[in-house]
Parts: structure tokens; C-alpha cells; sequence
């Protein structure tokens, strides 16, 4: 029975690569990209409250000594995700996953110099296969190199950064005995709050204009499907398995569902060194994974 939880990280993971057809298709419609995050996060508050209350109730119950934390979680994520929706937008959805996905090397560094956290010949090992397998991706081996896009290059780096902070901020607030779900719903609904200035509502409408009924289901499971279900399925697996091996098939299933989409949608063909970098990135994460949480 428990080999059945296997599936959730994994489930959560293909939901997360499917993000950028989401992104893709509603920056191509005229979303600019705080109006997207607003639509994003607005619609993901309704299943996340639905999975606090069929949790537990008394999760809705913070301190305001939370606050602060729970505030930059709130900016991690707003960070995160406009890094990485432009990264998307700016080279292949495989090689955005695979930037995201560097964040646990980010946490290691920041770590050592802020904390002092001893870095092993095997982590720093995988590091550096991590790091030499994202250069293989991007193709500068192989094209002159004013034709790499390096804005989204920056912006996928962002977003793993992004994405660290978020994970150091959001394990202290577990360790002073908050909720995932609690962390992420104040977070998100803060996010909310904060965007309202920033959203075009004009974009929105046109947006709805061209087939209510499949816009309206679009933008659900855009902001269900590849934000809050993933979070969902990632947290219900934790209490069924240890969180390293959760972690290993997240940050495996993500890069390479990422891949398959972008191959499928967009005909995002890797070159022979492309895809081997991106083999060897994903081999050396999920070993990083497994020696962190050894």
C-alpha cells in the first residue's frame, strides 16, 4: 500500500513541468506577468483552503510572530515565480525545470557561508556535475554565444534562487510549528492582496472574451493543476514516506515532464550534448537529494 504513495511526488511533479504551457499560452493571449500571477494564486486559494479544512482547522491559526515569515515566503514566491514564468517564455521549458531545479545546491551554499554547514567531497561532486550539466544544456558548447538567450539563462538561476530562500524560510516556520499548508495559504493570500494594484483586469476580460466557458476552465486548472494540487500531492506525501526519497522523485519528474511537454507542444528538440546534460543534471540532483537527506 505504501508503494502507492510513491505516485503522489511523482504526480506533483509532472504537474509542475506542465507550468509553462500554461505561462506560454497565457502571455501569447495578452497576460502580462503580474496579472498572471495574480490570476494564478487568486483561483489557487479555493482548493488550498479546501485541503486546510479537510486537514485540520486549527491550521488556520497562526501567531504574529509568524508574520514576518510568512511575509518572506510570500516574496520568495512572488520572486520565484516571475523568474521563472519568464524563463519559460525565454528558453525551453526543459532547460527553465532543470534552473529551478538547482535550488538545493543554492540552500548548500548559502548554508556554508551563512550558518557554517559542512559541504562533502560527494555533495560538492554532484554539484559541479549539476553545474556542468545545465552549461551542456544551454548549447553554448555548440552555438556562438550571442545566440543563447541569457536573460531567461538569469531568470531560470533567479527562480532556483528564489526558490532556496523560500525553502530556508518556509523550514524555519515549519520548525517553529507551522503547517506547509498553514506557510503556503497566508502566504498566497498575501500575494493576492499585494498584486490587486498591479493587475490589469482589462487583460483578464479580454482574456474571457474569447470562449468564456474554456478560458474560465483554462485558468482554473492553470492555477489548480500546475500551483496548487502539486503542493497538495507533494504534502500528502510526506506523511507517507520520508521526505528525501519525496524530494528525489519531485526533482526528477519535474525536469523530465518539462522536457516531454516541451518536445511534444513546442518541438523543443535537445541536441545529443543538450539532452545529456540534462541527463547528467537530473542524476547528480536527486544523488545531492539522497546525500543531504543521509
Amino acid at each position: 500500500m505504501r508503494k502507492i504513495y510513491l505516485i503522489l511526488p511523482i504526480l506533483a511533479g509532472i504537474m509542475f513541468g506542465s507550468s509553462g504551457i500554461f505561462v506560454r499560452t497565457l502571455t501569447q493571449n495578452g497576460i502580462d506577468p503580474t496579472t498572471l500571477l495574480f490570476l494564478r494564486f487568486s483561483i489557487a486559494i479555493i482548493p488550498l483552503l479546501i485541503a486546510v479544512l479537510l486537514t485540520d482547522r486549527r491550521l488556520f491559526r497562526i501567531a504574529l510572530s509568524d508574520l514576518p515569515l510568512f511575509l518572506a515566503c510570500a516574496v520568495c514566491i512572488i520572486g520565484l515565480n516571475l523568474c521563472y514564468n519568464e524563463s519559460m517564455n525565454t528558453v525551453s521549458l526543459s532547460l527553465a525545470a532543470v534552473l529551478l531545479s538547482l535550488a538545493p545546491i543554492y540552500v548548500l551554499v548559502i548554508a556554508y557561508f551563512l550558518f557554517k554547514e559542512r559541504i562533502t567531497i560527494k555533495k560538492m561532486i554532484c554539484m559541479i556535475l549539476a553545474i556542468f550539466g545545465c552549461i551542456l544544456m544551454t548549447g553554448v558548447l555548440e552555438t556562438p554565444f550571442k545566440s543563447i538567450p541569457l536573460f531567461g539563462i538569469l531568470s531560470g538561476i533567479g527562480a532556483g534562487l528564489f526558490w532556496a530562500f523560500y525553502l530556508m524560510a518556509s523550514k524555519k516556520s515549519i520548525e517553529m510549528g507551522n503547517h506547509t499548508y498553514t506557510i503556503l495559504i497566508y502566504s498566497i493570500i498575501f500575494i493576492t492582496i499585494a498584486l490587486i494594484p498591479f493587475t490589469d483586469f482589462r487583460q483578464i476580460s479580454s482574456f474571457i472574451s474569447i470562449d468564456p466557458v474554456l478560458t474560465i476552465l483554462f485558468l482554473i486548472l492553470h492555477s489548480t493543476f500546475s500551483f496548487a494540487l502539486p503542493y497538495i500531492l507533494s504534502t500528502l506525501s510526506l506523511n507517507h514516506m520520508d521526505s528525501g526519497i519525496s524530494s528525489i522523485l519531485l526533482s526528477g519528474a519535474e525536469p523530465l515532464a518539462a522536457l516531454i511537454f516541451g518536445l511534444a507542444i513546442y518541438s523543443e528538440i535537445p541536441t545529443i550534448l543538450m539532452f545529456s546534460g540534462f541527463v547528467l543534471t537530473l542524476i547528480a540532483m536527486m544523488m545531492l537529494s539522497l546525500k543531504t537527506t543521509e
